[in-house]
């Protein structure tokens, strides 16, 4: 389609942003083409899923660097959530773009959730989040430097820091990640423990997300089970009912 050449053209004149610019642009021609114009297209408030996954891709580009070493299995992650959640298709003319040297550009962050921050819900930066840690832990392991640049992108995306923790304790393992997930600290009551695991089922639900996204779905329903596995944790140990 014209947008996929136009954001490849973009990128060897103008690199990354020349290469979003393009996309953009391409896809004006292309609603034009269907009957479309470019009013309309320039006029939508929702972030076109296209623009989105280029820049959920470079995210996790800056991620997997994060330590100065590009891991096999941090990137085969990537490759196959791609293919896994929008096809083999899709995937193939998002990588097009994505090449070796993206991988080597150093990104501004800020340019690169301003789009996410403005143009999509709290619950699907969420998404993000948790979609970048899973990336970092690929390998077995998140390094100090990888936590530090998904710190970095988490506060530029706006997602509060008790959110922060609550995810990232889903992936790096302590005596008290249930209770950091649920938000709460090991002193609450079991009156605390349940309203606490309330408000976060419901913050994680599925049905919250209002996305149709196969990719965001499924991270919400991982983390909406890791909630539950937490509380179920907490009440095992205390012998709550």
């Amino acid at each position: 389609m014209i947008k996929w050449f136009a954001a490849l053209m973009g990128y060897y004149l103008m690199r990354f942003p020349g290469a979003i610019l393009g996309f953009f642009v391409g896809s004006m021609i292309d609603q034009f083409n269907k009957g479309g114009s470019f009013n309309a297209s320039l006029g939508r408030n929702a972030l076109q899923p296209e623009i989105f996954e280029l820049n959920l891709l470079t995210l996790a580009a800056t991620v997997i660097k994060a330590d100065g070493t590009i891991k096999s299995q941090e990137l085969q992650f990537v490759r196959n959530f791609f293919i896994t959640n929008y096809g083999a298709q899709k995937a193939q003319s998002i990588f097009r773009i994505f090449n070796e040297q993206i991988k080597k550009e150093t990104q501004n962050i800020k340019e690169l959730t301003r789009v996410i921050l403005e143009r999509t819900r709290y619950e699907t930066r969420l998404q993000v989040l948790h979609f970048l840690f899973g990336v970092a832990n690929a390998d077995g392991s998140i390094s100090a430097q990888e936590l530090e640049k998904i710190n970095e992108i988490a506060q530029a995306m706006g997602i509060r820091f008790s959110d922060i923790e609550s995810i990232k304790a889903m992936f790096v393992k302590s005596a008290d990640n249930a209770y950091k997930i649920l938000e709460i600290s090991p002193e609450a009551t079991d009156e605390e423990v349940k309203k606490a695991y309330r408000n976060m089922a419901k913050k994680y639900h599925p049905d919250k997300l209002r996305s149709k996204d196969p990719a965001l779905v499924k991270g919400a329903q991982e983390k909406f089970q890791e909630v539950q596995k937490a509380y179920e944790t907490i009440q095992s140990a205390r012998g709550m009912n």
